[in-house]
């Protein structure tokens, strides 16, 4: 189980927030690849490093997925370069005995979705993430299966499982629900016949997350910044912005609009609102603070993250035990690796922030934080007013 991605600032592989990173990746080449440049093919690099340590987790004995590499309580338990790590390499692994099906949903959705990035660029490659794929169906991956395949069973399990995703807005590695809703509408919008639920629900997740709107179920700091119960709140705001870019870009296909009570709202308010969070995330907020690394002139210097923090192999070759590395999460000093483009948790609802080690909430990056991003970003990149 070589490669793979550690989802945070840790040395263990979690495949849950890793397959979700990996599936969001891919649909910000599908939607965004063409507003890339020559950036899509550093994105398609990332996704095949994802995708061919998936097809590793699912390659062995029939019917097994291995589900995680690392023990968290030994892993956390240590401050190492992931060189030095002498933790527990335990490997967990789901069986029909000992099943996990959104895990394993999730690795096949992250496998469809970027079945379908390659398919123009590298087809027998494609083709062969896509049979990996095939092995197990829930609604998020049959949702990506049936964009992927066009084989009406899986568009018939999406839809006699439709009360499973009625949330009007929960998305993250977590909960699929307005994922599935905002991925199937697509080809929904031009056919009311068969719109209900998706579409419907689509538009209430429009509706609880712009800010003008009389439903709005999030809560917004004075910044602007949306925010959402759980930890590393920026999760909510890269997840929401992507989708809201997302669904805006097939209202406009469709000449659609949605109405929240007596709000109206078009494409526009949602690009908007899309952009007022990704201003926010680059600086644009009351304490003029990048929340992306490395990013402008004023951005998180101490962040939770073991290699970010320790010293490299180059200026300290010798190794640094489980509790070496204490010394170097203790210090009052910034990180001296600066994990350049890593987007952290983020402030507190009052817009402050600490830049602690400490406030892991707040400090530490995670994929899952970044991978929505790059759509979201690449947008604004081709369409920056």
């Amino acid at each position: 189980m070589v490669g793979g991605y550690y989802d945070a600032g840790d040395n263990v592989k979690f495949h849950f927030p890793m397959a979700f990173t990996s599936t969001m990746l891919a649909w910000s080449v599908i939607e965004f690849g063409n507003l890339m440049g020559s950036d899509v093919q550093h994105a398609l690099e990332a996704l095949r490093w994802g995708a061919n340590y998936f097809l590793k987790a699912t390659k062995g004995v029939p019917n097994l997925v291995v589900g995680q590499v690392g023990d968290p309580y030994s892993g956390h338990g240590c401050w190492e370069r992931p060189e030095d790590m002498d933790t527990l390499r335990t490997t967990y692994y789901l069986t029909a005995k000992k099943p996990g099906s959104e895990l394993s949903s999730e690795i096949a959705a992250a496998l469809a979705a970027s079945s379908i990035a390659f398919k123009g660029v590298a087809p027998k490659y494609s083709h062969w993430l896509l049979n990996k794929a095939k092995q197990d169906e829930l609604v998020w991956e049959a949702a990506w299966l049936y964009k992927a395949t066009k084989v009406p069973e899986y568009w018939n399990f999406v839809k006699a499982n439709a009360q499973l995703v009625s949330y009007a807005n929960d998305f993250g590695w977590d909960s699929k629900h307005t994922g599935v809703n905002i991925l199937v509408s697509k080809w929904l919008m031009k056919d009311p016949s068969q719109a209900s639920p998706f579409v419907p629900n689509a538009d209430n997740f429009v509706c609880s997350v712009l800010p003008d709107s009389p439903t709005k179920s999030v809560s917004f700091c004075k910044g602007g910044l949306l925010f959402k119960d759980g930890p590393s709140n920026m999760q909510h705001a890269t997840a929401f912005s992507f989708l809201s870019i997302v669904y805006a870009c097939y209202m406009q296909d469709a000449k659609k609009i949605v109405h929240c009570g007596n709000v109206t709202v078009c494409p526009s308010e949602l690009i908007k609102f899309a952009k007022s969070q990704v201003d926010y995330v680059l600086g644009s907020n009351p304490l003029r603070m990048s929340y992306m690394v490395g990013y402008g002139k004023k951005f998180p210097q101490k962040i939770h993250h073991r290699g970010s923090t320790l010293p490299s192999i180059v200026k300290h070759p010798k190794p640094i035990g489980c509790r070496g590395g204490e010394q170097y999460f203790k210090s009052p000093k910034p990180n001296p690796n600066i994990l350049t483009g890593a987007l952290v948790g983020g402030p507190a609802e009052d817009d402050s922030f600490q830049d602690s080690r400490y406030i892991v909430t707040q400090s530490e990056p995670t994929t899952y934080i970044n991978a929505p991003c790059v759509g979201v970003l690449a947008y604004f990149k081709a369409n920056p007013s």
